[in-house]
């Protein structure tokens, strides 16, 4: 079993930037690939970005593609997503989940463990 924990939401500008943290328990995390989604208030969660258990392999979201950036950090247990260039429609409930196999992109209900999400707000 995988327990997820995201931080590094808050508030910020457009054009700001932030880094958002996802810390995992359990020693297998490097079997596991991992994924970034959002929910904005009113809308359906979404996929954001997603990295291989390695690291090596990324994908991105239309959307973020060139402003975000995904990264795992294994000897941590944890994997980052960099947020620069933040836009307002960039504010959700940023999720983690986890994988146990990667693709550059991936559905919800593909999913296997879920953090609680962190919070951004970009302000215009």
């Amino acid at each position: 079993q995988v327990q997820l924990v995201e931080s590094g939401g808050g508030l910020v500008q457009a054009g700001g930037s932030l880094r958002l943290s996802c810390a995992a328990s359990g020693r297998t995390f490097s079997s596991y690939a991992m994924g970034w989604f959002r929910q904005a208030p009113g809308k359906e969660r979404e996929f954001v970005a997603a990295i291989s258990g390695s690291g090596y392999s990324t994908g991105y979201a239309d959307s973020v593609k060139g402003r975000f950036t995904i990264s795992r950090d294994n000897t941590k247990r944890t994997v980052y997503l960099q947020m620069n260039s933040l836009k307002p429609e960039d504010t959700a409930v940023y999720y983690c989940a986890s994988n146990r196999v990667y693709r550059s992109s991936y559905l919800v209900n593909g999913m296997g463990y879920w953090g609680k999400g962190t919070l951004v707000t970009v302000s215009s």
